[in-house]
């Protein structure tokens, strides 16, 4: 039995670091919610010249920073964003853009690497007309999480914000892992999000803070994000407190997110060598490995049962397929043991 858990199930499990809690323990505080806290004002600015944006706003999570930012280009009611039908948005965020924001979804196909086709981002395009909704927003996803972390490039990205300014459109991405991109695309992430009006940051995934998220843009936009932060609950108070631990997070993280690319390559390399399983590592560009199970009579939920008694976790991705996500908190000791622990679960399984 490992000595710890090897917690593989996603990059939001990791812990504060000593340094995240003493920073958080020594934040200089006051009301955010009127705009004062000291340390929140600081961390906000940094993310925006970081961003290359004018502003920046913390808000309590990705998915509060998804709905205000389609809000604030959808502002009014019956207004239609194009978005992938396999991006976070439209599959794991309870449908609020719809049932708050009266905004209504054209998904297009997401392809195996998370693009849209530009012709159909195209045709899916709809102006003011009587029968229909009218299109104000494109979104997309960088990294794609269930197309398992893939990176859009910075040439698709230009192409779709020149699509959107062609047409009056605005441009929002959601970057919960958007320094993983940066990473692992090799281009500063301020020229990564360039085409776009807006952007929402992770800072609890990779990056390992405890919790939030920040969405960038222009003044403007900022301005009008922070009511509706209000009105959705997402005001804080002394909110520096979280800021103090995130702004260690940017410090001290990013700097160690290609490392966890590397780790997730070695794992996928391993899983590969392991009977009953499929994976293609020239597949996996960031921290994420999605590996198939062949064998019928192994199902991802018993292997996950099975590995969570070796103290390994993770999750099913789908009924034949398991995910693995990698985060600094993971050591090369650790991907190794993992491994073991798969060959032996499926060992046990197959008793």
């Amino acid at each position: 039995m490992a000595s710890k858990v090897v917690d593989l199930r996603s990059d939001t499990v990791t812990k504060p670091s000593d340094a995240m809690r003493a920073a958080m323990a020594a934040a200089v505080v006051d009301d955010d919610v009127v705009g004062v806290d000291p340390t929140a004002q600081q961390f906000q600015e940094e993310m925006a010249a970081l961003m290359g944006k004018e502003a920046a706003l913390f808000v309590p999570s990705g998915t509060m920073g998804n709905l205000i930012s389609v809000l604030v280009h959808c502002d009014v009611r019956g207004s239609e964003v194009i978005l992938g039908d396999d991006s976070h948005i439209h599959v794991y965020e309870n449908g609020g853009i719809s049932t708050i924001g009266g905004v209504h979804p054209k998904t297009v196909r997401n392809n195996p690497d998370g693009t849209m086709d530009i012709d159909k981002i195209v045709a899916a395009i709809r102006h003011p007309d009587l029968h229909y909704p009218t299109t104000r927003l494109i979104c997309l996803e960088n990294t794609h999480g269930n197309c398992g972390g893939k990176c859009l490039s910075v040439e698709y990205i230009d192409k779709v914000g020149e699509i959107a300014k062609n047409h009056d459109l605005k441009l929002h991405i959601d970057g919960a892992r958007i320094f993983n991109a940066s990473v692992a695309l090799g281009v500063p992430v301020d020229r990564l999000v360039k085409a776009a009006d807006s952007v929402s940051v992770c800072l609890s995934k990779g990056l390992g803070a405890p919790v939030g998220s920040v969405i960038v843009g222009s003044k403007a936009f900022i301005d009008k994000a922070r009511i509706l932060r209000k009105t959705l609950g997402g005001g804080m108070r002394q909110v520096g407190v979280l800021c103090a631990a995130a702004q260690v997070a940017v410090r001290d993280t990013l700097g160690k997110l290609e490392d966890d690319h590397r780790k997730a390559k070695a794992l996928a390399e391993g899983l590969k060598k392991i009977k009953h399983i499929t994976v293609d590592p020239a597949s996996v560009e960031t921290n994420m490995v999605f590996f198939d199970i062949t064998n019928p009579r192994i199902s991802p939920d018993n292997l996950c049962q099975v590995l969570e008694q070796h103290n390994v976790l993770a999750m099913p991705a789908s009924s034949k397929s398991i995910r693995f996500v990698l985060h600094y908190q993971i050591s090369d000791s650790d991907v190794q043991y993992a491994l073991t622990s798969v060959e032996k679960a499926i060992e046990e399984l197959l008793k």
